[in-house]
């Protein structure tokens, strides 16, 4: 008698920005079923606790400029963990399908024969914008939403000056230590100096910190924490300043109120 092979899947999940409310509730089903959980290493300690004792949890976290667990190793940890008939996540912060390097994964799963979902998850980039109260399009400036890595393949810088646009939203992921060059790529791209900027580092999370600065300032401001992005159009001008409608406002007088007295009695004789 031949003994059942075991079928195990692999969920390839978004932890969202990091503030556990925003996990979706398919993400949080399934995080707490699993058996096997492979996590980046910028995910919040407050979702690691979610997930149950008894599953085996390994950090295969990379971060950029630190040596760390190859793809080709985390493809192997995936695809032995499904062949041992277990249920496993490949936990990524923000959404799985933005950077998180998830068709590298699933094209290793696929060759190997697994079965694979991915579970989308609040991006890191709406997560910020709305942690900052911005939008990031707007109908009166901002018709294109444009998400740019400052990372490629190797912890190469990427080319994306062909991509700047004036009436676009830019939303740099990664965008290390060295913002002026940042700034002088977007400035080359035909970026005016005043262009609003936001960084937002840890966003949604208890440390999370806002700076709003312009372009012609961001190649001075201190560098943040990651994990951090960086939003760079019109749409990150501060909203005006909060008015309380629960206090009069100072052009209010008795006179409004008066003319609407006047007019109810005019009604009433009539």
């Amino acid at each position: 008698m031949k003994t059942p092979i075991m079928k195990g899947k692999v969920c390839l999940m978004g932890a969202g920005p990091g503030d556990p409310d925003l996990l979706t509730v398919k993400a949080m089903r399934v995080l707490r079923a699993s058996e096997v959980v492979l996590h980046d290493d910028l995910i919040a300690a407050e979702i690691l606790e979610l997930i149950p004792a008894w599953t085996q949890v390994l950090n295969v976290g990379r971060r950029c400029g630190q040596a760390g667990m190859s793809q080709e190793k985390i493809h192997s940890l995936l695809i032995s963990a499904a062949r041992e008939g277990h249920q496993v996540v490949r936990l990524k912060g923000g959404d799985p399908l933005l950077f998180g390097r998830v068709g590298e994964e699933m094209e290793a799963l696929s060759r190997a024969g697994i079965d694979f979902e991915v579970i989308p998850g609040v991006t890191s980039a709406m997560g910020a914008a709305a942690a900052a109260r911005i939008p990031l399009t707007d109908r009166r400036f901002a018709s294109k939403l444009v998400f740019v890595s400052n990372h490629a393949a190797g912890n190469t810088p990427a080319a994306w000056d062909d991509v700047i646009a004036k009436d676009a939203t830019h939303v740099v992921y990664m965008p290390g230590t060295n913002y002026g060059e940042i700034a002088a790529k977007l400035s080359a791209g035909g970026l005016d100096g005043r262009t609003p900027c936001l960084i937002v580092a840890s966003a949604t999370q208890g440390e999370q910190q806002i700076r709003r600065i312009t372009l012609c300032e961001l190649a001075l401001e201190p560098c943040l924490p990651a994990p951090m992005l960086l939003i760079v159009g019109e749409v990150a001008r501060p909203l005006p300043p909060f008015e309380d409608p629960a206090k009069p406002s100072p052009r209010a007088t008795s006179e409004p109120h008066e003319e609407i007295l006047h007019l109810t009695d005019a009604r009433v004789k009539a």
